[in-house]
């Protein structure tokens, strides 16, 4: 397949994950995930929420009969599935899990209503209620899954089918939606279809697409308002409640349409609409030329980035609404931090570099990727992580309502699945989040261990990447061209390394460093090697003074990976802990479930009283407690709630 100029990403086809850590997850996505979900899906495992996403389908395609069941987005789980599925066997071929698919698709072609309409949920259930509330039903999200879906699986496997059904929806929605009279002006109130038409538009080079989705950026938050008008038109009626005001109509900042995305100045609201909306604006603002969207998409990165993201990747600090709340409000154990934020924030990063050759988008890429994206699934592959805490207490969930969205571990499903699928389908996908081709240059933004070949003109530029990177200090870049090529090379230098070095065959690399990356520039043959070496001491991280829920604490980071203290190595009352400023760590190499990872230890310290349950609540001018010297093991926190229920913490009292 050919590929337009402007598709700035490498063809997975080309590209082979070896790294020995994620690539062991994407194994894992492939043998264990992949299956699991498809058995959720199908409702097949019996101690899960149900799912009936799949039944839904063979509802709306008139294969059984029956109720909708599920949430009013319960299509794109499918969605997702469906893409996970076609990003893995871009790796793998695996022609039992291609028909799967192909009859997946096949049945979803059968639930598309004759003028393109596709919504399971709207046609079962309320076929007449179409496009009247956009603010608070899904089915431009829906779509938008479903359209990624379709691109993805006519990338990896040149099958047309799925794209000619979502290329039917999208012509559909161009057609119900725009500036005319006789069409609906409004928007998504879940941003997604904003991307996923900028995807359709770069495989199919019709320019419809990428207008609808500039057309839909730009209509989001203009007077009169179309969330008032709409919710005037179906009589003041809400999806989510009998009675009372429609909040997402009232509340129109947690849906970024409470002004237009010009004149916002802030990260605000839902956090997974945020990132998905903005992975679409700075998309529109590169193919477009868009001085103003490019503006506005590098002033509300800043906005999140600086004043609202956890060391984590981590972004959305409250419950309410999963949403941002504002400057410098980041507490640790009532946070939201969802999955699916932290894979949007890797969409928006991604979008953001093909825009602006700037490390700091893939430093805050690889920051999500490498703590909560991996964290937001256990290690055997069956259990996910809805929230993201810094910070866990069990005791204390049960009784306190605050921590009513906080599990302290992994569940198998969830009624609102949307996390699981999206874990997958970025694991299995992240070759296009390793590199970004550029004529000018390849960009180099992750270093997982892969063999990959670029088109550069009409050559093409053969490379391997290897080193056991986050856990290993060198990174080794082989050329492996049969013949000569003249390219650019471009190597991330991570934020948190403050000594890069680089070498070419062995001797110091010549080059220049320009917003964060080595250029090296040559004709580059067939055994060159580059060697990248990234110190990985153990930094101590402190918060910005105007970051009250960690003043006094410090965290831990090597590398990319922020490290924390769980109850299973250190026992309980982790809120006793401190560690000394002078206190040094020794690196540990992991066993078990640890196995090929790095832990780390340091003298630290317990404050401990004898019987403190039968003490008084409080005491006057002496304190009950003693301070006791106790070593601290700290763990990769993406890898915590593998060992059972306890307490966890990320920052910690310094002594």
């Amino acid at each position: 397949m050919n590929q337009p100029d402007h598709l700035q990403e490498v063809d997975l086809h080309q590209l082979n994950v070896t790294d020995r850590f994620l690539g062991q997850y994407q194994r894992l996505v492939r043998d264990v995930v992949i299956p699991y979900q498809w058995d959720a899906l199908n409702d097949r495992i019996s101690d899960a929420e149900p799912s009936h996403a799949i039944e839904n389908f063979a509802i709306a395609a008139g294969r059984k009969q029956g109720e909708f069941y599920g949430m009013v987005f319960q299509d794109s789980d499918v969605a997702k599935w469906l893409e996970a599925v076609a990003w893995s066997l871009c790796q793998k071929p695996d022609p039992q899990l291609e028909q799967t698919a192909d009859e997946v698709i096949a049945l979803i072609e059968e639930a598309q209503c004759e003028d393109g309409y596709l919504n399971t949920y709207f046609t079962v259930k309320a076929p007449g209620q179409r496009w009247t509330n956009l603010a608070e039903c899904h089915e431009l999200y829906c779509a938008g899954h479903m359209i990624e879906a379709g691109v993805a699986f006519y990338q990896a496997t040149g099958k047309r089918r799925l794209l000619e059904v979502v290329c039917r929806f999208a012509d559909h929605i161009d057609h119900v939606f725009g500036p005319q009279a006789h069409q609906l002006h409004g928007y998504p109130g879940h941003p997604e279809v904003e991307l996923a038409l900028m995807r359709l538009f770069e495989v199919t080079d019709n320019p419809r697409y990428l207008q609808l989705a500039n057309y839909f950026v730009e209509e989001r938050g203009k007077s009169p308002h179309f969330y008032d008008i709409e919710y005037e038109k179906r009589g003041r009626t809400s999806y989510w409640h009998s009675y009372g005001p429609a909040w997402m109509v009232v509340d129109k900042a947690y849906s970024q349409a409470h002004q237009p995305l010009a004149l916002q100045e802030t990260a605000t609201g839902h956090a997974v609409r945020f990132v998905y909306l903005m992975a679409g604006v700075a998309h529109l603002a590169r193919l477009h030329h868009d001085e103003e969207k490019r503006q506005t998409s590098l002033r509300l990165w800043e906005s999140m980035v600086q004043r609202q993201m956890y060391i984590t990747g981590g972004i959305g600090a409250q419950s309410q609404g999963e949403a941002f709340t504002s400057d410098y409000d980041l507490p640790n154990d009532t946070v939201y931090a969802e999955s699916c934020a932290s894979i949007g924030l890797m969409m928006y990063a991604r979008r953001m570099l093909q825009m602006e050759d700037d490390s700091r988008f893939a430093d805050v890429m690889e920051r999500a990727l490498y703590n909560t994206v991996l964290g937001g699934m256990a290690l055997d592959g069956k259990h996910f992580f809805y929230v993201n805490p810094l910070e866990v207490h069990p005791a204390s969930l049960s009784g306190n309502h605050i921590y009513d969205h906080i599990k302290p571990v992994r569940q198998r499903w969830f009624g609102c699945a949307c996390c699981p699928p999206n874990i997958a389908r970025v694991l299995m996908s992240l070759g296009h989040y390793i590199y970004t081709p550029k004529p000018q240059a390849l960009y180099i933004n992750l270093y997982i261990g892969n063999d990959v070949t670029v088109p550069v003109g009409d050559a093409s530029l053969g490379l391997k990447i290897s080193g056991d990177y986050p856990w290993h200090e060198h990174v080794d870049i082989a050329i492996t061209s049969s013949t000569p090529v003249q390219h650019t090379l471009a190597l991330r230098l991570p934020d948190w390394c403050d000594t890069p070095q680089v070498q070419l065959n062995g001797a110091p690399c010549p080059g220049e460093v320009r917003k964060g990356y080595f250029y090296a520039s040559r004709l580059w043959e067939e055994g060159d090697r580059l060697t990248l070496t990234l110190p990985m001491p153990v930094r101590r991280v402190y918060g910005n003074p105007l970051l009250r829920h960690v003043a006094g604490k410090v965290a831990v980071q090597r590398g990319p990976l922020v490290y924390c203290l769980e109850q299973a190595d250190n026992g309980a009352e982790l809120h006793n802990l401190s560690l000394p400023r002078a206190s040094e760590f020794q690196l540990i190499n992991g066993k078990g479930i640890f196995a090929h990872k790095v832990l780390l230890q340091a003298p630290g310290v317990r404050r401990r009283s004898s019987r403190p349950e039968q003490q008084a609540l409080y005491h006057y001018d002496t304190s009950p407690v003693h301070d006791e010297v106790q070593p601290l093991t700290f763990i990769p926190w993406f890898s915590w709630a593998n060992r059972g229920e306890g307490e966890m913490r990320i920052w910690i009292n310094e002594a």
